[in-house]
């Protein structure tokens, strides 16, 4: 088994150009047209077929999901003919330049998968990391016409990964009243998260006093009723996006592992659930995007043991 050390930084370059990861911006039909031409290399994802429309539709109008189909459509169709453009920018001359057809091998029959689900003020991502024993492609779109394809060695990919999680310019940063490290058990984070968004502080307040014994800081030390119902409210209020990673090994795609995170007022918390005897326990912990990598860690140890 290959073992990836996930927490040491890329080793040194050899000169400015060497080792960097190659990125190519292309559009959906210039990935399917360079897949099919890459050997029919399968990609990571199934592009969903439009729904037609109904007769219902046509009386009470379209639907959300019937307009959105429609705007995806006509954007594909505003896109110019996939050949053309790709021979342009020459990656069709002679056939398909090597190191695109060796990425589009990579995300089609790699050794480890990782896929990352990305949610920001309602804009979400997606990007698709495959692994080999020494090299990593990912592909990455936020709105289903226009994808990056990159390849790399794979002492770039914890760099790669903390990308994913990288917060757009325009985001503010404020101050949370969540604490850098929290544990508060499942039962209060799920049913006093309930009572928050049903606008129910008396029974948030009888909630925590239930549950107050689940609960401990940094230090191990029980919270404060007072503290812990204003946790829990915060991490309902102040929530404004979350990630979720999956990974799996391709030769035992039953062995899935989960990173969750929340993005909160002042960046991202990793949500780690375990147990203690008989009780479930999560633990809320703020983790800044170049340590995704290391979070992520354990999780490809135990998918792979």
């Amino acid at each position: 088994m290959v073992t990836i050390d996930l927490a040491a930084p890329a080793a040194a370059p050899l000169d400015a150009l060497d080792g960097l990861p190659r990125r190519l911006s292309l559009t959906l039909p210039e990935l399917h047209l360079l897949a099919e031409r890459a050997g029919g290399a399968p990609l990571p994802f199934e592009q969903a077929t439009p729904s037609a429309p109904s007769g219902l539709a046509s009386r009470l109008g379209q639907n959300r999901t019937g307009a959105e189909d429609t705007a995806f459509a006509q954007a594909i169709a505003a896109l110019p003919d996939p050949a053309e453009s790709l021979s342009r920018r020459g990656l069709l001359d002679g056939g398909v330049d090597a190191g695109v057809v060796g990425a589009l091998g990579l995300l089609a029959t790699p050794e480890l998968a990782v896929d990352l689900d990305v949610v920001i003020d309602g804009e979400r991502a997606h990007a698709w990391h495959r692994r080999g024993a020494d090299a990593v492609a990912t592909l990455a779109t936020a709105d289903g016409v226009v994808y990056e394809l990159a390849w790399f060695p794979i002492d770039h990919w914890p760099a790669e990964l903390g990308r994913a999680l990288n917060l757009p310019s325009d985001v503010e940063h404020r101050d949370s009243q969540v604490p850098d490290r929290v544990t508060l058990g499942f039962e209060l984070l799920d049913a006093g998260s309930e009572a928050v968004r049903s606008g129910r502080s008396d029974l948030l307040a009888a909630i925590v006093g239930r549950h107050l014994d689940t609960t401990s800081d940094a230090a191990g030390q029980p919270l404060d009723a007072g503290v812990a119902a204003q946790v829990v409210s915060a991490l309902v209020t102040e929530t404004r996006g979350r990630a979720r990673l999956l990974t799996a090994p391709a030769a035992q795609p039953q062995r899935v592992g989960v990173v969750s995170l929340v993005l909160l007022a002042d960046g991202w918390r990793v949500l780690s659930p375990r147990r203690e005897g008989d009780r479930s326990l999560v633990e809320v912990r703020a983790v800044p995007p170049e340590e995704l990598a290391a979070l992520l860690a354990p999780v490809l140890a135990e998918v792979q043991a």
